[in-house]
């Protein structure tokens, strides 16, 4: 059996302008001083990583691999959060996600849809040069505004909605089946992909292509109240990319599932740093290795309560603590009678 590999970190909740989160070989030894043997690189942070000059350069590709080995570091995936999510952009959103591009597109949807489809095939060639397998994304949203059926959705809407997805993802699938990556989507809440049934949705709409795969988060399924454990029963064959993020559900008299409203420490649903939440990670891991996943284990650090650097330090020995060296023997085989075809037959009265 293929085992997880591990303890990785993604670094976009951890960059920053201080030393040693304000480049690649800084920060790289900050993670690895904390037991970490890999690292996500969110590749929109132009102070540990450029994207495009990945894309267009072997020589620098080579350089961010040698940087990381220095520091006896691997490189998990590449992640395009940020312009995933602009390559679908309902109006609703437009100036709330404008941030996430370049300057010079922001303010035309257009432009900055354009810019967004050309960050992520420029990933698609980066991964391919640093000998990545998996790359991780955001889907984007177009239907997400209508995500509750009131007022009542006109027929159609939300078929329409993700015919449009299918089409604006198809050519960038293509270009990283060409490159021979998965391109792995976060199942989130805030994308039109966010569970089970939409995923199945947009995977039948390109065809069950074979790159279209996911990103696997269990806090957000615990923000949903959904089965998480019965996802990767499920999904197993699509699961490339993993984020170990906690969370808890508290739902009391006076909020639930809906409670966005409430700042993030009141609201009924929260993530937390690793072991102070509700997943179950020791049957997540069990069940990964078990279906052969062979990715990394990425933490993703997102608490309401905790400081990032103690969240950061918790997580590496906290994923270590639950990886497993699958086994190369069943826990009988001492038992064995060493019998063969023959004795078989005999045993099941054939022949007689």
């Amino acid at each position: 059996m293929r085992e997880i590999k591990g303890p990785a970190i993604f670094l976009a909740q951890f960059a920053g302008d201080a030393p040693p989160f304000n480049s690649l070989d800084a920060i790289a030894g900050w993670a690895a001083g904390l037991g970490y043997k890999g690292v996500q690189i969110p590749s929109w942070d132009a102070r540990l990583f450029n994207l495009k000059r990945a894309a267009e350069s072997q020589d620098y590709c080579d350089e961010v691999l040698g940087t990381l080995k220095q520091q006896g570091l691997a490189l998990t995936e590449l992640s395009t959060h940020l312009q995933g999510q602009l390559v679908a952009v309902h109006p609703a959103y437009d100036e709330a996600f404008d941030g996430f591009a370049a300057p010079e597109v922001r303010g035309n949807p257009k432009a900055r849809q354009e810019w967004a489809v050309q960050q992520l095939r420029y990933a698609a060639q980066a991964s391919r040069r640093l000998g990545l397998k998996a790359h991780a994304t955001f889907s984007g949203a177009l239907a997400w505004p209508y995500v509750y059926p009131w007022p009542q959705r006109p027929a159609g809407l939300i078929e329409t909605a993700f015919d449009e997805l299918a089409r604006r993802w198809t050519p960038i699938l293509n270009a990283f089946d060409e490159a021979g990556v998965d391109l792995c989507y976060e199942i989130h809440p805030g994308e039109d992909l966010f569970d089970g049934t939409t995923f199945e949705m947009f995977l039948e709409r390109v065809g069950n292509h074979p790159r279209c795969n996911i990103l696997y988060d269990p806090s957000h399924f615990v923000l949903q109240q959904l089965d998480y454990l019965g996802y990767i029963d499920r999904y197993h064959e699509r699961i490339r990319a993993f984020h170990v993020k906690d969370a808890e559900f508290n739902p009391t008299a006076s909020q639930g599932v809906y409670s966005g409203f409430a700042s993030w420490a009141d609201r009924a649903g929260r993530f937390r740093s690793l072991g102070d939440g509700q997943v179950d990670f020791g049957a997540i891991f069990s069940k990964l290795t078990q279906y052969g996943f062979d990715g990394w284990a990425v933490l993703e650090w997102e608490c309401c309560i905790k400081h990032p650097e103690q969240g950061a330090a918790e997580g590496a020995p906290f994923i270590a603590s639950h990886l497993i060296r699958t086994t190369e023997r069943a826990f009988d085989d001492f038992a064995s009678g060493g019998t063969d075809e023959a004795a078989n037959r005999r045993l099941l009265g054939i022949d007689r």
